[in-house]
């Protein structure tokens, strides 16, 4: 069994990459995804709502939001929330075991996580074009600067990667790269 870890930089190209790995023939982990699906469920509605004291009526992310850029101390507490929760879908998902596993973790090496994996993929791009990205995808640049600062630089992950992918080229050159990078594990 092939686990293989992707990680990156803010905007970087790895969710795109990480279904060119899968080919729509090997599953898929999403540790951004299980966020968004945590903020629609109640009970981590009122976590936070708790935590933060915050309104639970009123949009939760939108809340968090505001308080993160406002200290950036209160980062640390929602992934002291976040984090375990994540975790555990993770390790679900690892228990499927099929012939090769793809999982898609933006913090894979800050949450050292390395120990999961077989196979680790940087996909990293220039923080300009990283930049872009998030911001043509409906953020904005103060929390893509907030986001990006908290992750570890682009060279220190590398220093995990088995592979590193430039993603700074075509749609077609990354599905290249992702064909020769599976066909390595297959």
């Amino acid at each position: 069994m092939v686990k293989i870890g992707i990680t990156g930089s803010v905007a970087s190209g790895k969710t795109t990459f990480a279904k060119m790995i899968a080919k729509k023939k090997y599953p898929i982990f999403s540790a951004d995804r299980t966020v968004v699906k945590l903020y629609k469920k109640n009970f981590f509605i009122k976590i936070l709502a708790k935590k933060f004291r915050l309104n639970e009526k009123k949009n939760i992310k939108e809340q968090i939001k505001s308080l993160v850029k406002k200290n950036k101390t209160n980062f640390k507490k929602l992934e002291k929330i976040i984090h375990p929760f994540v975790r555990k879908e993770m390790k679900l998902f690892l228990k499927k075991k099929r012939q090769i596993m793809v999982l898609e973790i933006p913090l894979l090496i800050e949450s050292k996580l390395t120990k999961y994996f077989n196979v680790i993929i940087f996909v990293g791009a220039t923080r300009k074009k990283r930049m872009q990205r998030y911001v043509s995808n409906g953020g904005d640049k103060s929390f893509f600067k907030l986001l990006d600062e908290r992750q570890l630089k682009p060279a220190q992950k590398i220093s995990y990667a088995d592979h590193v992918v430039n993603n700074i080229n075509t749609l077609n050159k990354l599905k290249e790269c992702a064909k020769n990078i599976i066909t390595k594990y297959e």
